[in-house]
């Protein structure tokens, strides 16, 4: 019996996938606790037309998400940090702190997990931010630290 996997299934497949199994396996297992459909005609063209809208959904998302790097890569965040005598700095700058001043300054909703920050942030002067929007789309943050 040709079965559609509503879920994940160990060692049988992804979510999605059609998988020809034992009569008694679907029966007994796969349709009773919901992690698979009968593969008809109907279901064959639901799961297709199912897939064609994710596909889109997800060339929209990276599209959104390489148009927000192209801003993020034009514009510069001002930020401010306290110093002390012979230019020693006070604390360093967090991701929850870049992701509010873009916010403030730009209007960029960004998540401070995305945010990647190579080493702290404790100098004067010019500084680079790698901000993950998509898991194929990366922005470089540029962030001009100033005294306070």
């Amino acid at each position: 019996m040709k079965v559609i996997l509503l879920q994940d299934v160990k060692s049988l497949g992804k979510r999605g996938d059609v998988v020809n199994v034992s009569d008694g396996y679907a029966r007994n297992m796969l349709l009773p606790k919901k992690l698979g459909v009968e593969a008809t005609p109907k279901t064959l063209n639901d799961l297709k037309l199912q897939t064609a809208h994710e596909e889109k959904l997800a060339a929209e998302a990276l599209a959104a998400a390489k148009e927000l790097a192209e801003q993020i890569g034009r514009s510069t965040l001002q930020m401010k940090i306290k110093v002390g005598e012979g230019g020693k700095t006070f604390g360093s700058i967090s991701a929850k702190e870049i992701v509010e001043a873009a916010k403030e300054q730009y209007g960029f909703d960004l998540d401070k997990k995305k945010v990647q920050i190579a080493s702290p942030i404790r100098e004067l002067g010019a500084a680079a931010v790698a901000v993950r929007l998509h898991p194929q789309v990366t922005a470089n943050l540029k962030i001009n630290v100033t005294e306070a």
